[in-house]
């Protein structure tokens, strides 16, 4: 089973971009667990499908998580301190839908990667189309608001400064996970 090629990330000095690229390796992702659940009634928890399984787990459990924390606590404060009074509340409940999807997101997550982590071990599990398109559909949605919707504030918005900030708290949260 061939996994996805990633795509070359921009760096940390493009936020904004790099935010994009990690939506481009969300779909690679969920392209490899989609492949993954039509591999398994075949081939079984064989080598190729424990390795995506473990190459899923480690993006969702990782730069998945920094790509939400990024947003949360970096771009979305910014953003509303930017924003004028008379498009506040829009972009205020644009930004709430978000928060309260990433929450549902990480709810999925979980679901999914219970499923994932005993195929990573060679065990077999059931992982059905259905479950992965749900998964993916959840996902698909969410980065289609942000992209079409969140970015344009974010590109409108934000200052210089405010770039070279964002660029320096996502290298710091990349170099000190567990902060």
């Amino acid at each position: 089973m061939a996994e996805s090629l990633i795509p070359v990330s921009p760096g940390f000095e493009e936020p904004l971009e790099m935010l994009e690229a990690c939506h481009e390796r969300l779909h690679a992702q969920l392209e490899t667990l989609d492949r993954l659940a039509r591999w398994l009634p075949e081939h079984g928890p064989d080598e190729q499908a424990q390795r995506a399984a473990t190459n899923i787990m480690r993006y969702f459990d990782l730069a998945a998580v920094n790509h939400h924390m990024d947003e949360e606590r970096d771009l979305f404060p910014v953003l509303l301190e930017r924003v004028g009074a008379d498009r506040r509340v829009v972009l205020s409940s644009l930004i709430d839908w978000i928060l309260e999807d990433h929450q549902r997101m990480f709810a999925a997550w979980d679901e999914m990667r219970a499923k994932l982590e005993p195929i990573s071990r060679g065990e077999n599990v059931p992982l059905t189309l259905e479950e992965v398109q749900a998964f993916s559909e959840r996902y698909v949605l969410h980065i289609e608001r942000e992209e079409g919707e969140l970015f344009p504030y974010a590109r409108e918005l934000l200052q210089p400064g405010d770039i070279t900030q964002l660029s320096s708290s996502m290298t710091c949260r990349r170099r000190h996970p567990a902060d």
